[in-house]
């Protein structure tokens, strides 16, 4: 099949690469002039385990199988990563409470190794924590995000694949039992395709509008959730990445670190109407606040605005966080179009499974 894909983040290219090696033509377009300029260049860069997300969800088993996915590929491709490990940390009983519910949900998940720590315990792997209990888990690692997309990339190349920068996609209809993409940018045209896949992040939904036949009721809300990230000055207070309890929105302003060892924090939570990429600098005072309930040592003045990341939510602030949303043809009822909706946190871990499930849902 010749299979266009919409979008060139790392879920993008993910499934352009998956495609192409089961053999098929495929063309990624890209409105921007490089791969993964929004929301897969502005993230923790985390490999998650998986325990956050509800059982029998796609966020909970893509999220699973794709961090042993990704450590393979991290392995076969020499990708910068490091299986550091992570402890969630509770500040208060109540805490502890939802961080051992989060245990048993892992456990449901299939993430390994979680082992339930009480303060002392924490603080013997960490003497800079302040908490009373802790969930380790030992599988979560962080990656270089950029040279992942680049080994993506590469795949896809290799199989023959092709690229196409700016190159945004206007519209889709249906012409002779076919897809025909209508391409603007530098030089506009018509792409006849056999498949769609639209993982166009920000832009899934109004592609997804654009998109003949494909009903308008199905096409979700876009919420957008800016996160604020703070680097820290002086040495590493911490070897392994430290998450509080979860809260609306997110996991929490947590600490992660980057493969040279630089702590950095964040990110917090901030409903917003437009994509608007510049650190809100007056969240630091409640950065400090966050931080010092697990780390009371953190000295001021310590944190430096970093860099801001937004997340394609389908829900807003006091709704349920909503599920990733795959919508195939045995969902909508048109052939040979995927649409992908809400790919935001764990997207870039579960990307190479989320990859595979695509690729199935045409072959189907």
């Amino acid at each position: 099949m010749e299979i266009l894909v919409v979008g060139a983040g790392v879920v993008g290219l993910a499934v352009a690469r998956a495609l192409a090696l089961r053999g098929h033509e495929v063309v990624l377009a890209e409105a921007a002039d490089a791969v993964g300029t929004g929301v897969s260049s502005r993230n923790s860069e985390v490999i998650h385990g998986g325990m956050y997300y509800p059982s029998g969800s796609l966020r909970a088993r893509h999220c699973v199988a794709g961090a042993r996915m990704l450590y393979a590929l991290c392995e076969s491709h020499g990708i910068g990563h490091r299986r550091c490990g992570k402890l969630i940390v509770a500040a208060t009983e109540a805490e502890a409470d939802g961080i051992a519910a989060i245990r048993e949900r892992g456990d449901a998940n299939g993430v390994a190794g979680l082992e339930l720590l009480d303060g002392a315990q924490a603080r013997r792997l960490e003497p800079n924590l302040a908490c009373t209990a802790a969930l380790l888990s030992p599988d979560t690692g962080i990656v270089d995000s950029h040279a992942l997309m680049l080994a993506l990339q590469g795949d896809l190349a290799d199989r023959g694949g092709a690229l196409a920068l700016r190159t945004p996609v206007a519209g889709l209809s249906r012409a002779d039992g076919r897809w025909l993409a209508a391409f603007g940018g530098e030089a506009p045209g018509n792409y006849p395709c056999d498949a769609v896949v639209n993982a166009a992040s920000f832009g899934a939904q109004a592609l997804a509008a654009r998109t003949e036949g494909y009903p308008a009721a199905r096409v979700p809300p876009l919420v957008l959730a800016r996160g604020n990230y703070f680097g820290c000055t002086g040495k590493a207070a911490f070897s392994r990445l430290i998450y509080p309890a979860p809260v609306e929105g997110g996991l929490g302003t947590h600490l992660t670190l980057d493969l040279a060892g630089r702590m950095r924090f964040g990110p917090d939570v901030e409903w917003i109407d437009s994509l608007d990429y510049r650190v809100n600098p007056a969240r630091g005072a409640a950065f400090y606040a966050a931080i010092r309930r697990y780390w009371p040592g953190l000295p001021d003045g310590a944190l430096v605005a970093d860099y801001a990341g937004i997340r394609p939510k389908l829900t807003g602030p006091g709704e349920p966080a909503a599920d990733f949303r795959i919508d195939g043809p045995a969902e909508h009822g048109l052939p040979g179009l995927v649409q992908l909706f809400g790919i935001e946190s764990p997207g870039l871990t579960a990307s190479l499974s989320l990859a595979e499930d695509v690729a199935d849902r045409l072959a189907a």
